[in-house]
């Protein structure tokens, strides 16, 4: 995105302050944004916070004079590639189906001629309105873009169709159309406007299981062998699945992370809780299999904290853990329709990987390199490699919330692809 330049329009609701994330992945990617924030987005985040993060003044005032001289409305929507509206309110939306330009917000909107994408965020009463599905369907016959909205838990306490996307997805959409081309997965239903069904929820109606974190096994009341998950990329493929709609249980390790909304969560200590749960959980359309499971536990845990007996240390005699992944892969009734697992590697990643879905028997392999120079367990990025068969395709270092979007778009397309093979 390093020669585009993105106009975004934020609306007033209390998903504005989504717009700050938005602005910081847009920038990372290197796009130039230039903001507008109306006087209803203003309530919620502010000019300098905006300002700050989009590196460039942000405009409120259709009649400033200083603005006018510099730039003028009318080259501000000329010189986007595309206008981002988020978040796009039900007033925000009417007003553009009916082509008014009271503000400067809806005055660049009518000025230009660059493809508009929305993200349309209100109570899901009004967004289920009447007048707002007649706007909605006038905008997408206009040509407008939709992004969401996703369902869940609203700020007014209610619950329903009519959240704003979470930023990543936004960015997928963006992304797809300043590129031309539609996000890898069900092609079909990325770029398709608006329908009864929003394109987002693409796992609408699915069962989702991920496990996440590490595996403590016990040596004693005190002492546990572990390794350095945190947790962070299973987290988020359980919220990504979760915002395109999927029913998701999170089955996790110790972590320090909180509870995501809109999740199921069962935590667990041990490899053989984690199976245990796993197995009741099913069935499920999708299992991935995120979690650092420990391979090994001590055979027989001491009762008591194993004391120092001279200067010989204590053997620990080890057993092999069960194998989650090979678990979930096996044929069977209950065996999801895709079974995902993680090779975290520090030497040999792809070969050691191959080798891994072939021998687990899962349908996928996301390899990631563990070393400590990698800064892959704690951090918030990951480099990964989808191992598809043959095929390997190679993603850049994305954070881990990135990552995890990018799987669940893909995800959703095996399942469509294996629904439209079966009919």
């Amino acid at each position: 995105m390093h020669d585009k330049t993105i106009l975004l329009i934020i609306g007033g609701g209390i998903a504005a302050y989504k717009t700050l994330e938005l602005i910081r992945l847009l920038k990372k990617r290197g796009a130039t944004v230039r903001a507008i924030l109306t006087t209803g987005g203003a309530e919620f985040v502010t000019p300098l916070s905006v300002s700050t993060l989009a590196g460039d003044k942000t405009f409120t005032d259709l009649f400033d004079l200083d603005d006018e001289a510099k730039i003028g409305h009318i080259q501000l929507a000329r010189d986007a590639d595309l206008i981002v509206v988020a978040p796009a309110t039900a007033d925000l939306m009417a007003k553009m189906a009916v082509g008014l330009a009271n503000d400067l917000a809806t005055t660049c909107l009518l000025a230009s001629n660059s493809p508009i994408l929305i993200a349309p965020a209100m109570n899901p009463v009004m967004y289920e309105a009447k007048a707002t599905k007649r706007n909605r369907t006038q905008l997408a016959e206009d040509g407008v873009h939709f992004a969401g909205p996703a369902s869940g838990d609203m700020a007014c306490g209610e619950e329903g169709e009519g959240r704003m996307l979470e930023p990543a997805l936004i960015l997928n959409k963006i992304d797809a159309l300043l590129n031309q081309k539609k996000i890898e997965g069900p092609k079909s239903l990325l770029l398709s406007g608006h329908s009864d069904r929003p394109s987002e929820l693409l796992l609408e109606g699915r069962h989702v299981l991920v496990t996440a974190g590490p595996t403590h096994e016990p040596i004693d009341p005190v002492r546990y062998i572990a390794n350095h998950s945190s947790g962070k990329q299973g987290y988020a493929i359980a919220m990504a699945a979760r915002d395109l709609g999927a029913s998701v249980t999170l089955i996790s390790g110790p972590t320090s992370l909180p509870v995501p909304d809109g999740i199921e969560m069962v935590r667990v200590e041990t490899a053989e809780q984690m199976l245990s749960a796993a197995k009741t959980t099913l069935p499920a359309d999708i299992a991935v299999c995120a979690a650092a499971v420990g391979d090994w536990r001590v055979a027989k845990n001491a009762d008591h904290k194993i004391k120092k007996a001279g200067s010989k240390p204590p053997v620990l005699g080890l057993v092999e853990n069960p194998d989650i992944l090979k678990t979930l892969s096996q044929k069977g009734p209950k065996r999801p329709q895709l079974v995902i697992g993680f090779a975290a590697e520090t030497q040999d990643l792809i070969a050691n990987a191959r080798k891994k879905l072939k021998a687990k028997g899962c349908d996928w392999i996301v390899a990631n390199d563990v070393s400590a120079s990698s800064g892959t367990f704690g951090g918030d990025r990951n480099q990964v490699t989808l191992i598809i068969d043959q095929e390997v395709e190679k993603w850049p270092s994305l954070d881990k919330q990135e990552v995890a979007q990018r799987l669940m778009v893909e995800a959703a397309g095996r399942l469509t692809n294996n629904k439209q093979a079966a009919e």
